[in-house]
């Protein structure tokens, strides 16, 4: 089966950007990859059942599923990986934002910013994220959704830059309710675009973003798409390619999401 493709919803206007939608599906996408906070103005224990559903229910009216969220922490800068003061918060807030995804109807969680060490020491922050993340599994594993580390650039994080390192923390976890998601620009920034890392991570591996440094059109940077689907077709990958790519024009948001989503069909189909 040939991988599925979605969209993050960071690529719409913020708000209500629900109209859009069957034209999203009209592109051939057929998932929404949900940024909280590009919905809600509230994605905490103030988001009711009620604006969930109701988000979900336009989703699926439009022929779309949501697949899952990312941009977790985005209006919450205080909670991540290395706050101590709020660390039991952030698990809160982690189950929390695990538990909107289910009622969506999506799986994976992708936690890419909110992880910074800063003068941590390496060895102590994999422990201390081996920790927080299968505390964290435990009180999501009835779910059914699973959360991943988004292997970064040196410029988005100092904490998990390598695909192996997320790799390594799944293998530690060991648990269903954690698995691996790669990235397609961290990949080249981080000099992974090779075939080591998908064969190392093929039965872990759960979501994948293809995007270009700072989220633009799919042809508009150093990524290599066809590369990236040659090596996602070796490991017969068939879960989701998720267009990762900002709002660049307001005014006609959707041209530029038409030609990534051809792109996208070209190179990973």
């Amino acid at each position: 089966m040939p991988s599925r493709f979605a969209v993050s919803n960071i690529g719409l206007p913020a708000g209500d950007h629900t109209a859009m939608l069957p034209a999203v599906a009209a592109m051939g996408i057929a998932g929404i990859e949900v940024a909280p906070s590009r919905i809600w103005s509230t994605t905490g224990e103030g988001l009711s059942p009620g604006q969930v559903s109701a988000y979900r229910r336009h989703v699926e009216a439009a022929g779309l599923k949501v697949v899952g969220l990312h941009s977790l922490f985005f209006d919450h800068p205080e909670l991540g990986l290395f706050k101590t003061e709020t660390r039991s918060a952030s698990l809160d807030f982690l189950a929390h934002l695990s538990a909107v995804c289910r009622d969506l109807g999506g799986r994976t969680l992708i936690w890419g910013g909110g992880r910074r060490r800063g003068a941590i020491e390496k060895t102590d922050a994999l422990n201390e994220a081996i920790r927080f993340i299968s505390e964290l599994c435990r009180r999501i594993e009835s779910h059914g959704t699973c959360i991943c580390f988004e292997p970064l650039g040196p410029k988005d994080s100092d904490f998990i830059n390598s695909g192996f390192e997320a790799l390594h923390i799944a293998a530690a976890v060991d648990h269903p309710a954690f698995a691996v998601q790669l990235d397609a620009k961290a990949l080249h920034e981080n000099k992974e675009d090779t075939s080591a890392i998908f064969l190392a991570a093929k039965d872990r591996l759960t979501h994948f973003h293809a995007n270009q440094p700072g989220l633009a059109v799919l042809d508009d940077g150093p990524v290599d798409h066809r590369k990236m689907g040659n090596l996602l077709r070796e490991i017969g990958y068939e879960g989701y390619v998720s267009i990762e790519q900002r709002l660049l024009n307001e005014f006609d948001p959707l041209s530029d999401l038409r030609r990534s989503a051809a792109i996208a069909k070209e190179c990973y189909a």
